[in-house]
Formats: C-alpha cells, sequence, structure tokens
C-alpha cells in the first residue's frame, strides 16, 4: 500500500478521504523534519506546510514520490522546477485560505482605520477619550492591491460594494475577472502615486523579495497604509519602520514578518522589531491571516479533491 506522510494538523477529513483513496496515511502534527532523510524513501506523497522544506536534494532521496502537497499557498519552501522534472505533482491550495485572509486583511485595516487596538485598551484601563480615538474613513479612498491571484482578487471582492476606488497591479493576470468590473488595471508606478492604501497579496520569488523598499515606498502617495499578508520577505521592515517613524508611511497592517521566529532575532533584529511594536500605527498578527477554523477544513478538501483528479488534471 502507498504510504502519504502528513506533517501538520489537517482537517480530519483529509486523513480519511487520503485512506478511502487507498493511501496509508502517517500522520504526525508534530512531525519531526530531521526523520525526513529517513522517511522519503518509503513515501508515495507528502502534505507539509512551512517548518518543512522540500529541497532537490530531499527530491532526489525520494524515489517512491508521487506528488508534495502544500497546506496553503505558497511553494518558496518546495522546489517547484525540479520536483516536476522529476514526473512529482506539485499541489498548493490557496483557494482554501483566500477568502479568510481577504477577511483578516479588511478587519485588520478596520482596526487601523478606527484606532479600535488603542482604544480597546483604553477603555479596559477605565480611561474615556473619544477625541484622541476618532478615526477615517474608506469612503472616497483608494486602494491598490499588488498581485490578484487568490486572495488579492478575493481581498477586492470583499471592497466591491464599498464607496472607493479598487486599482490593481498584477502582470501575470491577462484577463481582468468578469465580476469585478469596477477595479482597473494600472502599472505599478501608477499604482503607487494613487493608492492611499496598498494591500500585497504575492508570492515570495524572486521578484517580488524586498519588493517594499526605500526606494518603492519614496515613490508612493505621501502618507500611504501597508497592508502585507502574503509573504514577510516582501517587506524590507528597516524601510518600513523608518518611513512609519519619519510620517512617509501613515500605518501599516502586517500578519508576515522577514523574521517569524523571535527566539532566533539577532540583536540588531530585536533592535528593529521592538521599534515597530512601539508604533501605535501598527496593526499586527502572528501569520494567522488564513488561519481559521473554516480555512482548515477547505484546505483539506481543496487538497483532497486536487490528489483523487487523474494526474493530468492536478493543478497547482
Amino acid at each position: 500500500m502507498k504510504k502519504v506522510l502528513v506533517t501538520n494538523y489537517v482537517h480530519p477529513i483529509l486523513l480519511t478521504g487520503l485512506e478511502k483513496l487507498g493511501y496509508a496515511v502517517v500522520y504526525d502534527k508534530d512531525y519531526d523534519p530531521l526523520n525526513l532523510d529517513v522517511d522519503l524513501p518509503e513515501l508515495a506523497g507528502i502534505v507539509i506546510n512551512t517548518k518543512i522544506k522540500m529541497t532537490a536534494e530531499r527530491i532526489d532521496n525520494s524515489p517512491k514520490l508521487e506528488f508534495i502537497a502544500r497546506l496553503g499557498s505558497g511553494l518558496e519552501i518546495i522546489d517547484v522546477s525540479y520536483a516536476e522534472s522529476k514526473g512529482i505533482q506539485v499541489i498548493n491550495s490557496p483557494e482554501g485560505n483566500r477568502n479568510a485572509v481577504a477577511e483578516h486583511a479588511l478587519g485588520m485595516l478596520l482596526c487601523l482605520a478606527n484606532n479600535i487596538k488603542q482604544g480597546d485598551r483604553e477603555v479596559r484601563s477605565k480611561v474615556w477619550n473619544r477625541e484622541s480615538n476618532r478615526g477615517f474613513e474608506l469612503e472616497g479612498k483608494t486602494i491598490g492591491i499588488v498581485g490578484m491571484g487568490n486572495t488579492g482578487q478575493a481581498f477586492a471582492r470583499k471592497l466591491s460594494g464599498w464607496a472607493l476606488e479598487l486599482i490593481y497591479n498584477d502582470p501575470y493576470l491577462l484577463d481582468k475577472p468578469k465580476d469585478l468590473f469596477n477595479i482597473e488595471s494600472v502599472n505599478i508606478t501608477q499604482l503607487q502615486q494613487r493608492a492611499d492604501i496598498i494591500s500585497f497579496h504575492v508570492p515570495l520569488t524572486m521578484e517580488t523579495q524586498g519588493m517594499v523598499n526605500n526606494e518603492f515606498i519614496k515613490a508612493c502617495k505621501p502618507g500611504v497604509i501597508i497592508i502585507n499578508t502574503s509573504r514577510g520577505k516582501v517587506i524590507d521592515t528597516a524601510a518600513l519602520v523608518s518611513a512609519i517613524e519619519t510620517g512617509i508611511v501613515t500605518g501599516a497592517c502586517l500578519d508576515v514578518y522577514e523574521n517569524e521566529k523571535p527566539h532566533t532575532f539577532s540583536t540588531e533584529e530585536d533592535h528593529l522589531y521592538n521599534r515597530m511594536y512601539a508604533l501605535s500605527q501598527v496593526v499586527l498578527s502572528p501569520h494567522v491571516a488564513g488561519w481559521t477554523h473554516e480555512s482548515l477544513q477547505k484546505i483539506a478538501e481543496v487538497l483532497l479533491d486536487k490528489i483523487s483528479a487523474p494526474k493530468s488534471k492536478r493543478n497547482v
């Protein structure tokens, strides 16, 4: 019987579904990557999240491997081209958590716009200061979306009925989604010049790594707000923090970071992140935008559908 290793916490429908497909499922939600060298040679499939990277070396150690399934969307943890050159299917599940990410991004933005974080703290401390918590409205603003894949489109749909202007930049999107008739495609320079708020929904690639740097920020509309629920390394943290401290950027909503392991911070990183944590105009969350109870099930369903599809019809 072909063996599949599931290395992270998943909804049980994925496990039972794989068993119904005839696989022997080894489920270890606390799987230690140090065991991979021993386990890989016997696997027909592996289901992974961020703690495991499927490098070319590991793929070479997987003679029976038929598929690599990613819980979520980011494929930077997999050498996709090398896997496919070996006839291994690479499957991800952005359809499963796109709604969760979109709702989270919008929630963070509304929290920032309405000073909800500060107001909550003050009320709990019996401080009643309405004027200092006066917010701003999204109506009449221009929101720019960088990357119109699954999550970018989901975010746009959340805002499509609002009285605001939606623009986007995605050089790889050939046709604008038909249901998003009120969104305008622009080049990146136009987006920087026009957008009051910029939300990033891009994969981590050579093209996007460090995309938001000093030069990018300087080219943006003064007082821009930055939202990032994609990948932390898309933003140069030092550049963003400095821009907020000097007022070039009004605020930021961040769910992802260049370093997401605080216990590994260098002295320099610790100082940088402490500067960011001290900023009241920043809303932060621990990479949980796509991490809802509903998305747990949706991701499992998407992966199961793709794994059970004929090999020729599986898609990333």
